[in-house]
C-alpha cells in the first residue's frame, strides 16, 4: 500500500514541479523577450524613405497571437497582412518623417486582387506630393505590375522584365490514374465545373479553355489599362511589346519606355538621396515596411463610438472551427453573433478570399448571414477569389463589391471521390462486406463503384445545385433560369461579374467600408477586425523552422513537384460535396 502511496505522491511531485518550472520559463523568457523587444523599438528618422517590400506570404489580414514569438519579442516578418500594408502606406502619406516610397520587390506572393489595391493605394499616396519610386534587379510581370505606378522605374543594367501576357497551366492525371490503377470517382453539375476535368480527360476541354481565356483576357485587360495610364502608353503599345518581348532587356525596355533608367542598386540609392535632400556622402534614411508597421503605423486611431465590423474569411472553406488557414462555420457564426449583439458595431463588412470548398460548410455560413443582414447591414468585399462556395457565402448580402481582377462565381458542384479497385486487383487485394440491410454496405474504395451508389452521390448533387442557384437567383433578385445560364461552375472576373449581374459594384475594402457606414446612417466611426486566433505553446512549435515539413519537401523536391503532392493531397482529403473553384492552376 505505502509503495502506491509513494509513486502517487512522486507523481502529483513531478507534475507540481513541471507546472512551477513552466510558469518561470513564461516568465523569464517574457522578461528576456521584454527586453529584446525595447532593445530593438523602431525609430523612425525626418526624411525618411519607407522601402516596399512585399517578398512575402500576403494575407488579406493575418491576426494570430503566437505564444512562442510574443514571449521572445520575436517579430513575424514571414507573412504580411494586406489591411496593415494598406493602413501603412495611408499613414505614410501623411507622416511628415516620411519623404516618398521606394518598392523594392522581388518575387512578389499576392494575389493580382491584392496588388490592384495596394497599387491603388500607393496612386492616392502619390496625391500628397511625395516621391514613389522603384527598383529590382530583375521584374516578373505581378512585380512590374505594381511597380508602374510609381514616378520612375529603374531596372539593373543586365536586369530583364518578364513582360508578355498571361498564361495557366493546369495539370492531368487521367493516364497515371490508369497506368497505377488509383481513379477519382467524379460527379459534377455544370459543364465548366472542371475542377475534376484533370480526372477525367489528359487534356483541357473546350468549355474550360473558353472560361479560362475569358479570365485571363479580362485580368490582362485591367493590368494594361493600369500600366498604360502610369507609363503614357496606349493599351496596344502595350501588347506589341509583350508580344515581341521588348522589355527583355534593360537596353529594349529603356528603348520602349518601360522603364526610365538601367542603374545598380548604389546609384539608385544615390538618386534616393537626392530626392530627399541630403548628399551623396550622407546615410539614406530609411525605414522597412515591416518594422513601420511594427512601430504602429498599421493601425488606424480612432475614439469614435460607432464600429463597423469587418469579418475576414480567408482560404478554404472546412467543416469544424477554421483557424488562421481555413474557413470553419464555427468561427464564423462566432463572429456574426458577436457583431449582431455589439450595439456599437452599426455594420458588417464580410471580407471574402475563398476558392471555395465544402458544400454544407458555405451553406451553415450562408445562414448566419443571413440571420445577422435581418438586423444590420451586411457587406460583402471579394480580394483575390470569392468563388463557389466563396460566392456561395456572398450571394445574400446586402451589397457586393468585387474588384476589377478579382475571380469569382463559379456556381456549381461536384462530388469526388477515391477508388483504388484497379490497383488492388492488380497486387491481389479483394475486399468483401457483410451487411444487415438492402443498402447497408458502406462505399469501398477496393471495389468498382456500383450504379447505385453513383445515382445516390448524383441525386444529392443535383440537388444541392438547384439549392445553390435559387439562393443566388433570391440573393440578386433575378430568376432562377437566368442565374443557371451564367452559373454551370463558370468562372467570372469582378469586371465580367458586374456585367452579368453578380456583383454590385468595383471597389475596394475601403470602398466596402464607406458603403456599410452609409447603409449604417454613421459618419463617426471605426474599424474593427475579426477573427483573432489565438495558438498554444503546441501549436506554436509546430511553427519552428527546423520541423518544417512543407519547406523540407519544397527544398528537396522543387516547387513544381510540391505542387503536384499539394494538389493530390487536398483532392483526397475532400469529404462531401464541393462547391469550389472548378479547377487548380497556376496563372503566370
Amino acid at each position: 500500500m505505502s509503495f502506491f502511496k509513494n509513486l502517487l505522491a512522486s507523481i502529483l511531485g513531478v507534475f507540481i514541479a513541471f507546472i512551477l518550472m513552466t510558469v518561470v520559463f513564461v516568465f523569464i523568457i517574457g522578461v528576456f523577450g521584454s527586453a529584446l523587444s525595447d532593445k530593438d523599438a523602431v525609430t523612425i528618422d525626418n526624411n525618411s524613405v519607407l522601402i516596399l517590400n512585399l517578398d512575402y506570404e500576403m494575407r488579406d489580414n493575418y491576426s494570430v497571437s503566437d505564444p512562442f514569438i510574443d514571449a521572445f519579442g520575436i517579430k513575424n516578418h514571414k507573412i504580411l497582412s494586406l489591411d496593415k500594408v494598406l493602413i501603412a502606406i495611408e499613414n505614410a502619406k501623411n507622416d511628415d518623417r516620411i519623404e516618398g516610397i521606394s518598392i523594392e520587390s522581388k518575387d512578389l506572393n499576392a494575389g493580382f486582387a491584392q496588388m490592384q489595391a495596394i497599387r491603388n493605394k500607393l496612386e492616392d499616396f502619390k496625391t500628397s506630393g511625395k516621391f514613389v519610386n522603384a527598383f529590382a534587379d530583375g521584374y516578373s510581370q505581378k512585380n512590374y505590375y505594381l511597380s508602374s505606378v510609381a514616378d520612375s522605374i529603374y531596372i539593373n543594367p543586365i536586369g530583364n522584365i518578364d513582360f508578355k501576357g498571361l498564361s495557366a497551366e493546369i495539370l492531368y492525371f487521367k493516364d497515371f490514374q490508369e497506368k497505377y490503377g488509383l481513379k477519382m470517382e467524379v460527379i459534377r453539375h455544370g459543364k465548366y465545373k472542371s475542377a475534376v476535368e484533370p480526372f477525367l480527360e489528359n487534356k483541357m476541354s473546350d468549355a474550360n479553355r473558353e472560361q479560362i481565356t475569358s479570365f485571363l483576357q479580362s485580368i490582362w485587360q485591367t493590368m494594361l489599362a493600369d500600366i498604360a495610364k502610369s507609363r503614357s502608353k496606349t493599351v496596344e503599345q502595350l501588347n506589341v511589346i509583350a508580344d515581341n518581348l521588348d522589355a527583355r532587356n534593360a537596353k529594349r525596355a529603356l528603348q520602349n519606355k518601360m522603364i526610365d533608367g538601367a542603374l545598380y542598386h548604389d546609384e539608385y540609392v544615390s538618386k534616393l538621396k537626392k530626392l530627399t535632400g541630403i548628399t551623396d556622402d550622407e546615410k539614406l534614411l530609411k525605414v522597412d515596411l515591416m518594422d513601420y508597421i511594427d512601430s504602429g503605423k498599421g493601425l488606424i486611431t480612432s475614439t469614435a463610438k460607432d464600429k463597423i465590423a469587418i469579418i475576414y474569411a480567408e482560404g478554404e472553406i472546412m467543416n469544424g472551427e477554421g483557424n488562421e488557414d481555413y474557413i470553419g462555420p464555427e468561427t464564423m457564426i462566432k463572429y456574426l453573433t458577436k457583431a449582431r449583439k455589439d450595439k456599437n458595431i452599426k455594420a458588417i463588412v464580410l471580407r471574402i478570399n475563398s476558392p471555395g470548398g465544402d458544400g454544407l460548410a458555405s451553406d451553415i455560413i450562408w445562414r448566419e448571414i443571413e440571420l445577422t443582414k435581418k438586423e444590420k447591414p451586411v457587406v460583402v468585399s471579394m480580394g483575390n477569389y470569392a468563388a463557389s462556395g466563396g460566392y456561395y457565402m456572398a450571394c445574400n448580402a446586402d451589397k457586393i463589391f468585387a474588384q476589377p481582377t478579382t475571380i469569382t462565381g463559379s456556381i456549381g458542384v461536384f462530388g469526388i471521390i477515391p477508388n483504388a479497385s484497379g490497383f488492388a486487383k492488380n497486387i491481389g487485394v479483394n475486399s468483401e462486406q457483410v451487411g444487415t440491410n438492402k443498402n447497408a454496405e458502406n462505399y469501398s474504395p477496393f471495389k468498382p463503384m456500383s450504379d447505385h451508389f453513383k445515382g445516390e452521390v448524383t441525386e444529392y448533387i443535383e440537388a444541392f445545385y438547384i439549392n445553390f442557384v435559387t439562393k443566388v437567383a433570391q440573393g440578386r433578385h433575378k430568376t432562377f433560369e437566368e442565374i443557371d445560364a451564367i452559373a454551370q461552375g463558370r468562372v467570372w472576373t469582378g469586371t465580367q461579374a458586374l456585367q452579368n449581374g453578380l456583383v454590385d459594384e468595383l471597389g475596394t475594402l475601403d470602398d466596402a467600408v464607406l458603403a456599410a457606414a452609409e447603409m449604417a446612417s454613421t459618419t463617426d466611426y471605426k474599424r474593427v477586425s475579426y477573427p483573432n486566433f489565438s495558438k498554444d505553446f503546441k501549436d506554436a512549435f509546430k511553427n519552428v523552422p527546423f520541423i518544417s515539413l512543407k519547406q523540407n519537401l519544397k527544398t528537396e523536391l522543387g516547387d513544381e513537384n510540391v505542387m503536384i503532392y499539394e494538389h493530390l493531397k487536398s483532392l483526397l482529403q475532400l469529404k462531401g460535396i464541393q462547391a469550389r473553384m472548378p479547377f487548380v492552376m497556376t496563372i503566370k
